[in-house]
């Protein structure tokens, strides 16, 4: 495979998702609804909602995105997320949460496809399209970068104000950059290159007639189900392990003069900083696994992930909690690995003008799961406990995947 072309392009792309993911709150999103007095079911119930209304957007926001121009549909993410995120800052009720989740959930709508597209798009025109997974995994690599820088920031911040809500105001200050970084695009990458003869009307009917008969492969189909699910499963959990950092955060022989809030706050940064640095360096060696590997990588990936959904549940049961945590960084690193790879092998399949669209889909079926998930596992873990939660929703994860795998379609 020939050398990345890091250009001035390479760098805008990269610097795009570094910034996105400078969500300064993520590292501490359920502690902060914990400390608002939230139950794991209400959580749940949250992230269901946000799920639910990106389901509702989804298809319609990347049909859009082809059609109408890609920069426009970052920028009206953008513009959702900074509202979600001022909601949370001024509120502390259920209800204006569930307000700040819809704003939320349609700023992911109208932003999960895009940018890939775009990527995907540039690498055609410039006739890069064989780098297509190592290319991702290089940008995929600096928005872990931004994750860890983010979680770094986020701890000092709560180090030096003893709480949660300023970390979302501040997480507005990189979006606003990222407006002006996506005006800053070349113009080509607004629309894909074979819709630019086409008007507005045309495309719509396109984009849509095609993008419903792609779906109709079967190998399409397949990834994209094998790749949403291991996503969806990941985004519904993840936060959930926040608490277990408490727990290794008291083992933490520093900061003991410090307040526990304060403490916890700068321990969980550093930990999420090296587990961002570590999933980071996963997305760039990803391509290597393609090249290295004759076996199923998506379905041997995707159960591997789920085994350590059970042992991080099982480890977390008996209080051995980093242990507990080693193991859940492992699902991490599962899931920077078969992204660029599963992004890649949709592109292969599908055609440039609706890829957007299609990675829309692949995310609409994540949220769908999401949901559901988001939901099962806030329940599970007010009735269970968080442990036990990880371990019945991990299992029956991986009985479906075997059972869906033993159906092989034509």
């Amino acid at each position: 495979m020939s050398e990345i072309r890091k250009n001035k392009q390479y760098y805008k792309f990269c610097l795009y998702g570094f910034l996105k993911n400078l969500r300064f709150f993520d590292a501490f999103f359920i502690l902060f609804l914990i400390d608002k007095g939230m139950t794991f079911t209400q959580i749940g119930i949250l992230y269901a909602s946000r799920e639910i209304f990106i389901n509702i957007f989804e298809i319609p926001s990347g049909i859009i995105a082809d059609s109408f121009g890609r920069k426009n549909s970052l920028i009206a993410s953008f513009f959702a997320y900074i509202l979600s995120f001022y909601i949370f800052f001024i509120s502390s009720d259920f209800s204006f949460f569930f307000i700040a989740f819809i704003f939320y959930g349609l700023g992911d709508a109208f932003r999960s496809g895009t940018h890939k597209g775009m990527i995907m798009d540039y690498l055609e025109l410039n006739n890069w399209s064989n780098q297509k997974i190592e290319y991702y995994g290089h940008t995929r690599s600096c928005s872990q970068k931004g994750s860890a820088i983010s979680s770094l920031i986020a701890g000092l911040i709560i180090f030096y104000s003893g709480s949660y809500e300023s970390i979302f105001i501040y997480s507005i200050i990189p979006y606003i950059i990222n407006i002006f970084l996506i005006f800053s695009y070349p113009k080509e990458l607004n629309l894909s290159l074979k819709q630019k003869a086409k008007t507005k009307k045309q495309l719509l009917k396109n984009n849509s007639i095609s993008f419903f008969y792609i779906l109709r492969k079967p190998n399409v189909f397949r990834i994209i189900n094998t790749s949403a699910i291991h996503s969806a499963y990941l985004q519904a959990v993840k936060d959930y392990i926040q608490p277990l950092m408490i727990n290794v955060a008291l083992l933490v022989p520093f900061f003991m003069e410090k307040d526990i809030e304060k403490k916890n706050g700068i321990i969980i940064g550093i930990i999420y900083f090296f587990i961002y640095l570590a999933t980071s360096k996963a997305s760039k060696i990803s391509s290597f696994f393609v090249k290295s590997s004759k076996k199923n990588i998506p379905y041997t990936t995707l159960l591997l992930g789920f085994s350590f959904g059970i042992i991080t549940g099982a480890l977390y049961f008996y209080n051995m909690w980093i242990l507990s945590l080693i193991a859940f960084v492992i699902i991490y690193l599962v899931e920077n690995i078969r992204k660029p790879i599963l992004t890649g092998y949709i592109s292969d399949n599908v055609p440039n003008e609706i890829l957007t669209s299609v990675i829309s889909a692949q995310s609409l079926l994540k949220t769908f799961m999401t949901a559901i998930l988001a939901l099962s596992f806030g329940v599970a873990a007010d009735i269970f406990g968080i442990g036990i939660s990880f371990i019945i929703i991990s299992a029956i994860l991986i009985i479906l995947s075997y059972i869906l795998n033993r159906f092989k379609l034509k």
